[in-house]
């Protein structure tokens, strides 16, 4: 019933693994396991649509549908990590209908990680199903890429032994050989970069092999401690240190370029480094180009994360003798994540209990962008957070659905007013106000 990764294929075992499998068949070094495969989702829930709480950005819910799961399967999954040794392991989601080249579904739908022994992976194979039908999901699939909605499809399931990372990140692989590599990292687990947590640091490598760096203020970081993920501070020395060095860098985009060669077109990397090793944990198509990207400097590093000069609001125009002050412009800089300009209502949102006040037309403002706000990014005309990088989910969503985006202004909630007209140029990277 279950299928070694080394075999899977996306025919029988839905895009994400099935590309893993390949790239393990190829060589590359990904985390061994093995797969739930599409039919077993069939075959056991046929057309139920089951309901799933909505998780947070604290780590996902493990909770999913009560029913247990076929004894066949039960065994098959105690076999299976017997086989790895039971280590702590990653249970991901692997839907026909994700990491295409017409829909990425980044975030869509459910990953649980730090998961050790067979009754906590069935109950996370229940959810990653579950979450085939979820509302961030649905909401996804009803504003898919190129306005043609997807069909659900089927969910595999992916259960992979965790890399306990040290760094990781992103790598962006162009198509073209002589195409600049962009790379984001930070420290600890993936989820930070690419659920757009912590403001990375970002990398350009060019085809002669010169490097450009901006080094972020990453102020946190995802561990995981037993069967569980925490969330802690980085110490003061580690928040503007960078996290690679400039042969690291030059590895990565290596990499990319050799995952380009296998799977071709441009590819969305996500890598992590444990004890000196990288490891490839997943790969899908580029959906849509990134912004163009103004030059970065090289060595030494110039340091992103906190608000530069032109990120806090100007100074008040002094009084004209001729008449009353002049408006005061306010403009914010971060980092631009995908192109056009809009204007509208700024609408801060910081949690679940603010979505209701969020009308079409509005640009959210929040601290970041957790995967079940999708909903909100369908009627939203832009949106700024205060964290994250050009390769975080909330980023490819947003190009996806061809709304600007500036990520990574610090303090942007308090600094824009909510309820406040304002201007986003997500090519420019730049957000203005007006009092």
């Amino acid at each position: 019933m279950l299928i070694p990764l080394s075999e899977a294929t996306q025919e029988t075992c839905g895009g994400k693994a099935g590309t893993l499998g390949m790239l393990l068949r190829a060589g590359f070094a990904v985390p061994d396991g093995f797969v739930v495969p599409l039919d077993a989702h069939h075959d056991t829930l046929g057309n139920e649509r089951p309901d799933v709480a909505v998780d947070g950005p604290e780590g996902p819910s493990r909770a999913g549908p009560a029913a247990p799961l076929p004894a066949a399967l039960l065994d098959g999954l105690a076999h299976g990590l017997a086989a790895l040794g039971d280590p702590p392991v990653a249970v991901r989601s692997s839907a026909s209908s994700e990491d295409t080249g017409e829909a990425s579904a980044a975030g869509q739908h459910e990953s649980v990680l730090a998961v050790q022994g067979v009754d906590g992976v069935a109950q996370a194979v229940r959810a990653c199903w579950a979450s085939l039908h979820s509302p961030r999901a649905t909401a996804y699939r009803r504003g898919a890429a190129h306005d043609q909605p997807v069909d659900a499809g089927s969910m595999a399931v992916l259960v992979q032994r965790l890399v306990d990372a040290e760094l990781s990140g992103v790598v962006f692989a162009p198509a073209a050989p002589d195409g600049v590599t962009v790379i984001e990292a930070s420290w600890g687990l993936g989820p930070s970069v690419v659920g757009g947590t912590v403001t990375p640091d970002s990398y350009r490598v060019a085809a002669d092999g010169s490097v450009g760096r901006t080094v972020a203020d990453k102020r946190t970081r995802l561990d995981r401690r037993g069967t569980g993920l925490t969330l802690s501070d980085v110490p003061a020395d580690g928040r503007i240190r960078p996290t690679l060095d400039d042969e690291t860098a030059r590895r990565l985009a290596r990499l990319g370029r050799r995952v380009v060669e296998l799977l071709g077109g441009a590819q969305d990397i996500e890598w992590a480094i444990a004890r000196g090793r990288t490891w490839v944990v997943q790969a899908r198509p580029v959906t849509a180009a990134l912004p163009p990207m103004p030059p970065m400097p090289p060595m030494p590093s110039a340091t992103q994360g906190a608000p530069s000069p032109s990120a806090h609001p100007s100074h008040p125009a002094r009084p004209s003798p001729a008449g009353p002050p002049a408006p005061r412009a306010n403009r914010l800089t971060g980092t631009a994540g995908s192109t056009g300009v809009a204007t509208g209502t700024a609408r801060v949102v910081r949690g679940p209990s603010d979505f209701s006040r969020v009308r079409p037309g509005d640009v959210l403002v929040c601290p970041f962008t957790d995967p079940a706000w999708t909903p909100l990014l369908r009627i939203a005309a832009g949106v700024v957070t205060e964290t994250g990088g050009v390769l975080s989910h909330a980023a490819i969503i947003a190009r996806e659905r061809h709304i600007p985006a500036v990520l990574g202004i610090a303090g942007a909630t308090v600094l824009i007013l909510d309820g406040s007209p304002v201007t986003i140029d997500g090519t420019a990277g730049t957000v203005t106000t007006s009092t």
